[in-house]
């Protein structure tokens, strides 16, 4: 593990040939499943809760394959300085932007519902890279000079950051402005933040920033996912039609409901692709009033 830094390194210069890192990605990715033995547990235990109809086999198969998937996400991310519209043709592409840019020229801003699968960190920058720019609500990493340096990554083609420390007025200046924000909804949160709705047969305390928002200003919410299809050997950004929700004027009821709504709709992909979503975080571990722990 100590020769990461400088793989990393090699990858951002160019000297590893793009599938090599890769596998050396999914080498690391692998190292870490066996070293890390609190994620491993915490990841079993997800499993467990979201998946009991599959075999313990089956699940350690799902999870294996998660770290390989983020081991990936390294190499992509080591590199993602060096991607341009051409070199990029023929192993990214999308699927359904006409929902998005339908979305968009409506003119009310866009709010891209998404989550820990796939390649998350590559999926704003190729929308960027694309000529879609657009800005993403990200939690600030403890260390600064390492948060800095993933941030300038993230902004080299137009994107923006909005933190979620400070996020709120941003989120609807750039709504009333239509522009789009990408939003990662699959975190455990704690109330008041966070409201309690299903996820996998279970209460989930969920971020009911995106849905005040969109109910405000009137938002579209539009589903987007970059996940590698394994048939096409190529990641395909997908872009769902933008979810339809009709309020009843009842704020903390319809905030509930649309929360619950998109946080269906992120269900529907990881049961699609759940060896590329992130077990490894305690999702359940806020619990509803006089209800025990689940880790």
């Amino acid at each position: 593990m100590e020769y990461a830094p400088v793989w990393c390194v090699a990858q951002m210069l160019g000297l590893v040939p793009r599938g090599l890192g890769r596998r050396v990605g999914a080498g690391l990715g692998w190292v870490v499943y066996h070293a890390a033995a609190r994620l491993q547990r915490t990841g079993r235990r997800n499993l467990a809760l979201a998946l009991p109809e599959l075999t313990e086999n089956e699940r350690e198969g799902i999870l294996r394959r998660m770290y390989r998937n983020l081991g990936w996400q390294l190499a992509e991310f080591c590199r993602m300085r060096r991607y341009t519209a051409g070199n990029t043709a023929g192993w990214i592409r999308y699927e359904g932007l006409e929902n998005f840019t339908r979305a968009r020229a409506a003119g009310k801003g866009v709010l891209i519902l998404t989550g820990h699968l796939g390649a998350w960190e590559l999926s704003s920058f190729y929308h960027s890279l694309m000529g879609h720019r657009m800005g993403m609500v990200i939690r600030r990493l403890d260390n600064s000079l390492l948060d800095g340096w993933v941030n300038r990554i993230r902004c080299l083609h137009g994107n923006r950051v909005l933190h979620k420390d400070d996020f709120a007025r941003g989120l609807l200046t750039a709504m009333h402005g239509g522009e789009t924000v990408g939003i990662l909804m699959d975190t455990n949160m704690t109330p008041p933040q966070g409201v309690f709705v299903d996820f996998f047969g279970r209460a989930a305390c969920t971020a009911s920033g995106l849905a005040r928002v969109a109910l405000k200003t009137g938002a579209a919410i539009v589903p987007g996912f970059l996940v590698w299809e394994e048939r096409e050997r190529q990641y395909v950004l997908h872009f769902g039609p933008a979810l339809e929700f009709a309020a009843s004027g009842d704020r903390e009821r319809d905030i509930c409901e649309l929360t619950a709504e998109c946080t269906a709709e992120i269900e529907r992909w990881v049961r699609r692709y759940p060896e590329q979503w992130l077990w490894i975080h305690r999702r359940w571990k806020t619990r509803p009033e006089g209800e025990g722990p689940l880790y």
